[in-house]
């Protein structure tokens, strides 16, 4: 059964940064695409960034193009989600989940991580 555990969450400023991490275990990293998602108070989950199992491909939500990035180390287990000038309406309980394509159904979800952006 595969297990995915969020870290690197906290309380930041707006226009700080913040680098979240994803621990897998249980599966082999690098045959599953693996996606970032949030949920923030009384809104709907919504997809952040995926990075897929094939090399090179990326994907992110236009909310956050050009302040994210997402990579992986298949060698570590993990994933990572590095987040760049924070707004306040990037607070959100953070998610990674792991399926075999960005897009597709993720068949393991992490507990989540919470971010907070504010003074």
């Amino acid at each position: 059964q595969g297990q995915l555990v969020e870290s690197g969450g906290g309380l930041v400023q707006p226009g700080g940064s913040l680098r979240l991490s994803c621990v897998v275990s249980g599966f082999t990293l690098e045959y599953y695409s693996i996606g970032w998602f949030r949920q923030a108070p009384g809104k709907e989950r919504e997809g952040v960034s995926c990075d897929s199992s094939s090399a090179g491909n990326t994907y992110y939500a236009d909310s956050v193009k050009g302040r994210f990035t997402i990579s992986r180390d298949n060698a570590k287990n993990t994933v990572y989600l590095q987040m760049n000038s924070l707004k306040p309406e990037d607070t959100a309980v953070y998610y990674c989940a792991a399926g075999l394509w960005c897009g597709g159904r993720m068949d393991y979800w992490g507990k989540g991580t919470l971010v907070t952006v504010g003074s």
